[in-house]
């Protein structure tokens, strides 16, 4: 059955460039008929009925066609505030006035009513992360509130140390001059992809400084185009496997021409065979990789870094790309870049080891019957944080 979504008290802040009505839009794209006419909605629909002058977080947006009979609160100075509802369209006027604020108790009878925390659970696996949903108020004077709350949503929660504690408050500005110039996230992925060349032929011409700049500023671009994406809800097909094929393909290629670039050079001491060392990175990457990929498609699709509180704290330094540019970076700044090839490929065969026993320890579980469940799904969101594994990686409120 099509579902109709109607708004009501919409408003005209702008949060990334968006009014709360036009994201809706944007998230709900084609999957609901938009009206603003009760009237021209026919009389066996659902109508889902949205404040427009609250932001929604996207799984409840995504959710809410999906759960006919539910009405929707979220709480403002402690009191509850009705702010969407699924209903019938012969029911539409009467969630109008629960919506506006004119309460009718009995008519609530038989229909659901969650609060945002209740309506979807915690974990968001597409941004492996724990952070309950949210509903809130907007208002002109809390616009940059709002839009730092949407950019923390929009950020990975398990992730390298380098994207997860040092790019989020640059990246949140780069972020924001993006929108104010009408930059698109596949103008950033482009720039990315260039000096992803720039970067390998500085490493192979020697230039291993220059290189250094220029990866470091891909990386960096790389967090920018994601949360780009998503606060203005601009993601595209192409542009998704545009920037997971380049990140996914460059970096063991970048590791083989700062090396070659050193042997070309001779400036540094390169005095060992490196055909072992190359086929050790290219071999231990691609098998790191297999290793995540068989546990989402054979095992659970959350991801192996979800699974454990270990292989999240792994994920921390695990063989991926700024992980390994740290190593390379402090290689070159002891003036022994050879030393930090050597250590990259040390570090990816333990990786991939590593993470092929998580999988074969996964599997283990898998087949003998037991859940394969995410520790990030298991949080409870009614007592503190403990330690620093939770406070890491969980945000509740």
């Amino acid at each position: 059955m099509q579902t109709y979504c109607l708004f009501i008290k919409e408003s005209k802040v702008r949060i990334w460039g968006l009014t709360p009505s036009e994201r809706v839009r944007k998230v709900l794209g084609k999957s609901v008929v938009f009206t603003k006419d009760l009237d021209t909605i026919p009389k066996q629909a659902n109508v889902l009925i949205l404040r427009g002058d609250f932001l929604f977080e996207d799984r409840l947006l995504k959710a809410l066609p999906e759960s006919p009979q539910t009405f929707l609160f979220a709480r403002r100075h402690g009191k509850k505030i009705f702010v969407a509802a699924n209903v019938p369209a012969k029911d539409a006027q009467r969630a109008i006035k629960i919506l506006e604020g004119k309460m009718d108790k009995g008519f609530l009878e038989g229909f659901k009513i969650y609060s945002p925390e209740t309506f979807s659970t915690g974990f968001y696996k597409f941004l492996k992360k724990f952070e309950p949903p949210f509903v809130l108020p907007v208002s002109k004077r809390k616009a940059r509130e709002l839009e730092d709350r949407l950019f923390d949503w929009s950020y990975k929660g398990v992730t390298d140390l380098v994207t997860k504690w040092w790019w989020p408050k640059p990246a949140r500005e780069v972020v924001r001059a993006c929108v104010r110039l009408g930059i698109r996230p596949n103008h950033v992925t482009a720039v990315g992809a260039i000096l992803v060349i720039i970067a390998a032929y500085l490493f192979y011409q020697g230039y291993l400084f220059l290189g250094l700049v220029a990866a470091w500023l891909m990386t960096f671009l790389d967090t920018v185009d994601g949360k780009l994406a998503r606060v203005t809800v601009t993601s595209s097909k192409f542009g998704h496997y545009f920037d997971h094929i380049i990140d996914l393909v460059h970096p063991p290629f970048w590791y083989l021409l700062w090396g070659l670039g050193i042997e070309r050079t001779g400036r540094y001491l390169l005095d060992y065979p490196t055909a072992p060392l190359y086929l050790a990175i290219f071999v231990g990457y691609i098998a790191g990789r297999v290793a995540e990929g068989f546990f989402e498609w054979f095992i659970e699709d959350f991801g192996i870094f979800c699974w454990r509180p270990v292989d999240s704290l792994f994920r921390l330094v695990t063989a991926r790309r700024n992980p390994c540019l740290i190593i390379l970076t402090i290689s070159y700044i002891i003036d022994r870049p050879d030393l930090g090839l050597v250590a990259i490929a040390l570090w990816t065969v333990f990786t991939s080891t590593f993470l092929w026993l998580r999988v074969l320890m996964a599997l283990l579980v898998k087949l003998s019957g037991r859940q394969v469940t995410s520790w990030l799904h298991d949080v409870d969101t009614h007592r503190r944080p403990r330690g620093l594994l939770e406070r890491w990686f969980v945000k509740k409120k």
